[in-house]
């Protein structure tokens, strides 16, 4: 089964806007995510919903950022596409009055529940300030290590 990258996806587009002077175009911002720009009009449609990106038609318009970084978490990008599975287990349901079955269910039910309760609550503790300020310190270190480099014809 292929992961669901979509929330990964919609963080790189959003960082990239961060890092932008103007409005991007959905035409643009496909092209980051490798989809069509209605998928993106329909994301962002939904992220617009939530107050944390603008749209403004007609030429030189685009998407753009509505919040300040510091205030979008993670979780909030989750829970704007809709909470998607975060796991792809499941538990078995072929034969549901199978006391073996149900054992087994009843225990995976409890560790999915607690797992996924951490996975949110470490999606709210990250903001999209800290992954910008991550990319920044990725870039500072990138531009350091290849000023020592020498091109050689």
């Amino acid at each position: 089964m292929r992961p669901n990258s979509q929330l990964s996806g919609v963080l790189h587009v959003l960082l990239h806007m961060a890092e932008q002077d103007g409005p991007a175009t959905s035409d643009m911002l496909a092209l980051m995510m490798q989809t069509n720009p209605v998928v993106i009009r329909r994301i962002m449609a939904g992220l617009r919903e939530r107050g944390y990106v603008r749209s403004e038609k007609g030429h030189g318009g685009g998407w753009t950022l509505a919040r300040d970084l510091a205030t979008i978490t993670l979780r909030d990008i989750y829970d704007s596409l809709g909470s998607p599975s975060l796991f792809a287990l499941g538990n078995r349901t072929e034969n549901p009055d199978c006391l073996v079955e149900q054992a087994v269910n009843a225990a995976l039910d409890t560790t999915f529940r607690e797992a996924e309760a951490l996975l949110l609550s470490r999606l709210g503790d990250v903001t999209l300030a800290a992954l910008s300020a991550d990319f920044h310190d990725r870039l500072q270190r990138r531009k350091r290590s290849r000023k020592g480099q020498t091109r050689h014809g």
